[in-house]
């Protein structure tokens, strides 16, 4: 099937929403699918030590996901190290049968920044073991360009730090690897609202994952809603070509020659 610009492709498989969406934090299993049904989505991410799946646990949650229809992308998210990192993403393909993760190596505890060390590490590790990496990390340019000569196809870079809210921090940063990088780039964690999305969105980036803006909001739906519209506007705006900037003002209607001041200079 031929690609279109509003694909999104990842490891060669095509999905048609651009927005990823995680299961944490809301207030109810049906709350959430709710949300999930208005977000659009149709890859749902899942952390696997918050759901406990040694208790089992996760295969309630894997019901709900199969019942939306959506792909699950288990997450390693609370991993400090590589080496847990990996045993968590293996035990994901085992409970629920799929080769997609998403690679979350935590290095501080206060800002949740990603160990870059430890999250090429594991990433080098996964993909060959066959896993699809989808990894958690900084702007940082070179860990990026690391992550890919690792073998990963898709990258999820922040806008700013997890649960955060304060959209897109570092705009140079971002900007730099929209230009530099030729592979899925997704906005992960740091985005409180859906102008920061579409933002995220006109600048280039391919898909927005989050969570917590939607989970916390009053109307956990309504607000998935919005991000929907507002990512999708933020696609449109990007194909379609923003106008360049500039400092001085100039007008959108032209004024010499047009009937009326010529008309007012005969008088």
């Amino acid at each position: 099937m031929t690609d279109t610009p509003n694909d999104l492709v990842l490891y060669g498989e095509r999905f048609t929403s651009r927005f990823l969406l995680g299961t944490a934090l809301y207030d109810s299993p049906a709350q959430m699918q709710e949300a999930i049904r208005a977000a659009g989505c149709e890859i749902v991410t899942l952390g696997l030590r918050r759901q406990g799946p040694a208790e089992g646990h996760g295969d309630a949650f894997f019901g709900l996901i199969r019942d939306s229809g959506c792909r699950l992308l288990p997450n390693t998210a609370g991993c400090r190290s590589a080496r847990e990192a990996i045993t968590l993403a293996e035990m994901s393909r085992e409970l629920f049968d799929t080769p997609w993760i998403k690679l979350e190596v935590i290095g501080d505890d206060y800002t949740l920044h990603p160990d870059p060390f430890g999250l090429v590490e594991a990433a080098s590790e996964l993909v060959a073991q066959g896993f699809k990496v989808l990894p958690y990390c900084s702007d940082d340019l070179i860990l990026c360009q690391r992550l890919i000569d690792a073998g990963c196809q898709a990258l999820m870079p922040w806008g700013a730090p997890i649960g955060t809210g304060l959209g897109l921090n570092n705009r140079y940063a971002l900007r730099t690897l929209r230009e530099r990088l030729d592979v899925p780039l997704i906005i992960d964690a740091g985005l409180g609202a859906p102008s920061q999305a579409c933002e995220a969105m006109e600048l280039g980036f391919d898909a927005i994952l989050l969570n917590t803006a939607v989970a916390r909001a009053h109307n956990p739906p309504q607000m998935a809603g919005a991000f929907r519209e507002a990512i999708d506007a933020g696609r449109r705006a990007h194909l379609a070509g923003l106008m360049e900037r500039q400092q001085t003002a100039s007008p959108s209607t032209p004024t010499l020659g047009q009937p009326f001041w010529h008309g007012m200079t005969q008088g």
